[in-house]
């Protein structure tokens, strides 16, 4: 076996395992995403701890950079935030 064979399937076999922790976090999102428009305040709460632990997990194993994983981080928590905590505020102002 050369060594450009080997390199190939090495770099076959991350690119395969760096599809999958990217698809695990894909689908993480799309989870968070179901219930923030189903409106169901637990279950967001409960992906979006989800959701941090895969996308911390992604970055320590150099799937997604640090920048990365904090802009997706923070977004998710700006919608969380913007749908039921500022909903929250207004009813209590009520």
């Amino acid at each position: 076996m050369t060594s450009a064979e080997k390199r190939f399937k090495k770099s076959e076999v991350r690119r395969i395992r760096n599809k999958a922790i990217k698809t695990r976090c894909k689908t993480r999102v799309k989870q968070f995403m179901q219930a923030i428009q189903n409106k169901d305040q637990k279950a967001a709460e409960e992906q979006y701890i989800v959701l941090q632990k895969e996308f911390d997990s992604a970055h320590s194993k150099g799937v997604l950079k640090r920048n990365t994983v904090a802009r997706k981080k923070s977004r998710m928590a700006k919608l969380y935030n913007k749908t039921f905590v500022s909903n929250a505020a207004a009813s209590i102002a009520e």
